[in-house]
């Protein structure tokens, strides 16, 4: 590194040979620096040309020194800041409300960072976006319990690239993971106050800094090991984002930064009101230059320093807002449309928020995938529901391609799921007709009613051999359903271990074994962890060329039947009342066909296949079994089942 005069930017602490430069926005407040030593703290007057950007060079400066920004609030008191720009904490975030001034000085400070890490030459896996397989988790929960780790990896960034935990990974044939927040959060006072925790993070501090509570002892260098480890091994890594608000929230929350240096970085209805499109108190305002270069700064930081490989955007539909109004043409959008290193990396959105217009599925720009909710309902109801919905569910299955158009694939893919993080996981889908939120201490008002879950009988866990077996035959539905579609299949982990939260669909609150893996799994549940890892190969082998032949400019060409279990094929008014049906997938020039046998019905189907050669049998949900078998003239499907079979020609 070069010698460096004290500049305005880039904005934070960059770190040099023989110092430190410091930078910050503040057109708000008149701001000097804090750096804190063992023997008494040391206050530095900073320079500004404008009144907007404060800055300054301080000699001797290593990495590892502690500092802040120090502010006078109207009542004369002196507020301690943390640096919006901090690339590490030195202590996880905590505080009493009010956070009032003195206590500010108590709480963590910023770290220098060097960034200097031996990458052993690391190489992005850079998996094409019709292979890719999501795998949502979080990093403490997913690890907590796991017993083939040990226990002080146990629930950190380092054991999530532990030996045991790749292979299990690599055994589920996943390509990526997505990460719940890793960002530094904090839990919020009315959380506290029933001795909760904001365990999934969707309340963040500093963008740039990893949360201090996943790490043994360096959250930096320990999350960067995380990254080239999953990279060796070929798995890439997505971070859950939150930039449509911060934990600071409305005019009673905390001041930790923003709201003392520059009231435009969020929206109001006037100077005393915070405008509220996210539901947690703040709306972060992109079209301020400010707020839009934080963001863009911070996505490229994860990308340039950490190797991440792309990022999932929370209540995204706030990021493309000019205040009320919503549009794919933002310039938060275009940015990253031209950027050479974020128009590389995976993009996925959540397309809603809460504020006007905030539901723009199928509006986002191309190379935008976005979490496809209506995928998720549609498929819930036909399985679990069954209020003639085939017709929809056929269109589900093909893309939704009544809002994702197949002339924009495969770079606007839907990212189709069944779970997420909140809402019911998979095993609770089948096993709960209701939400049992009681523990996160609002009277069970909280989460989701909408949730087309059937506990088949009985609800929560049972002795009953058939109910039992029918919900894992209907988690082999939703699952076959899930990858079989044309989309990015985004699965949630813990499902893979058929892991129950009792019925609670909003586990935000949740630090403990309702949220937390559970690695002891019954029979019937390895015996589903194993059907899964084999499907999800079988997939891989056969659905990225089927999305591809739909992916060109010979995409037309294809023939799609849709027929009754006769082989007749099923007119528009026959879609309102059936509830059952064929898909067969005839490819252009001979690639290859594929065949879906859609039973919901109560009684065993046969179904007539097209004739010709033989088909192979790649899945049937009836049964736990891989079937490896050959089908020729007709075939029986089993009540609430269906079967895949492929030929290749």
């Amino acid at each position: 590194m070069k010698n460096k005069k004290s500049s305005p930017f880039p904005f934070g602490a960059t770190l040099y040979d023989d110092g430190c430069n410091f930078s910050i926005h503040s057109p708000d407040n008149i701001v000097s620096l804090i750096i804190f030593t063992d023997s008494e703290n040391q206050e530095y007057k900073l320079k500004t040309h404008d009144q907007i950007v404060y800055y300054t060079f301080i000699p001797n400066i290593t990495s590892g020194t502690q500092y802040g920004f120090k502010t006078i609030d109207n009542d004369g008191h002196s507020r301690l800041l943390l640096d919006p720009y901090s690339h590490s904490l030195s202590k996880p975030l905590q505080y009493n409300s009010p956070l009032d001034t003195e206590q500010s000085w108590t709480l963590s400070k910023s770290i220098v960072v060097d960034h200097n890490f031996d990458w052993e030459n690391d190489t992005a896996p850079n998996h094409p976006i019709e292979k890719t397989i999501l795998f949502e988790l979080h990093i403490k929960g997913f690890t907590q319990q796991c017993p083939h780790i040990a226990p002080q990896y146990q629930g950190k960034y380092l054991g999530l690239c532990q030996p045991d935990i790749i292979q299990f990974f690599k055994q589920q044939n996943i390509t990526t993971l997505q990460l719940l927040p890793i960002t530094s959060f904090v839990t919020e006072s009315h959380l506290k106050e029933n001795n909760l925790t904001n365990f999934w993070g969707y309340n963040s501090v500093c963008f740039m800094a990893p949360h201090p509570n996943y790490a043994e002892k360096d959250a930096v260098n320990e999350l960067k090991h995380m990254v080239r480890e999953l990279h060796k091994n070929d798995i890439e890594v997505i971070l859950d984002v939150v930039f449509n608000h911060t934990a600071e929230g409305d005019h009673n929350g905390p001041c930790f930064h923003l709201k003392a240096l520059d009231q435009n970085y969020y929206l109001h209805n006037n100077p005393q009101q915070y405008m509220n499109y996210t539901g947690c108190g703040n709306t972060l305002d992109l079209t301020h230059q400010a707020s839009f270069t934080l963001v863009l700064d911070t996505l490229r930081h994860w990308v340039n320093e950490y190797h991440i490989d792309g990022f999932r955007f929370d209540l995204a539909t706030t990021l493309g807002r000019d205040h009320e109004n919503f549009s794919p043409h933002s310039g938060f959008f275009m940015a990253i449309a031209q950027d050479p290193i974020l128009q590389k990396v995976k993009l996925i959105a959540e397309p809603w928020d809460i504020g006007p217009n905030g539901y723009q599925l199928g509006n986002y720009p191309d190379n935008w995938h976005e979490c496809n909710d209506k995928f998720r309902d549609i498929t819930k109801s036909y399985w679990l529901q069954q209020p003639n919905f085939a017709k929809n569910f056929a269109t589900q299955l093909m893309g939704s391609r009544d809002i994702f158009s197949a002339s924009r694939w495969p770079q606007k893919l839907p990212v189709n799921f069944i779970s997420y993080h909140d809402g019911f996981t998979l095993q609770d889908l089948v096993s709960y007709n209701d939400k049992h939120n009681e523990a996160n201490g609002e009277n069970n008002r909280d989460g989701h009613s909408d949730n087309r879950s059937n506990n088949h009988g009985v609800e929560g866990d049972t002795n009953n051999t058939a109910i039992i077996l029918l919900r894992d035959k209907q988690k082999r539905n939703l699952m076959i359903s899930l990858l079989f579609s044309f989309g990015i299949p985004h699965l949630l982990a813990v499902d893979s271990l058929s892991h129950s939260q009792q019925g609670n669909n909003n586990a935000y609150c949740q630090d403990n074994p309702i949220s937390w893996a559970d690695w002891n799994l019954s029979h019937i549940n390895d015996v589903f962890k194993q059907w899964l890892a084999d499907i999800i190969a079988i997939r891989q082998q056969i659905m990225p060329d089927v999305i591809r032949a739909f992916s060109n400019e010979n995409r037309n060409k294809n023939k799609i039947t849709w027929s009754n279990a006769n082989g007749t094929q099923i007119t528009p008014a026959q879609w309102l009342n059936i509830d059952h049906f064929s898909l067969h997938i005839d490819l252009f020039n001979h690639d290859g066909e594929l065949l879906y046998l859609i039973n919901a019905t109560d009684t065993s189907l046969t179904f007539n296949l097209p004739k010709s050669t033989k088909w192979s049998m790649v899945c049937d949900t009836s049964t736990q079994n891989i079937i490896v078998k050959d089908v020729n003239v007709s075939y029986i499907q089993h009540p609430h089942s269906l079967s895949i079979l492929y030929r290749a020609n």
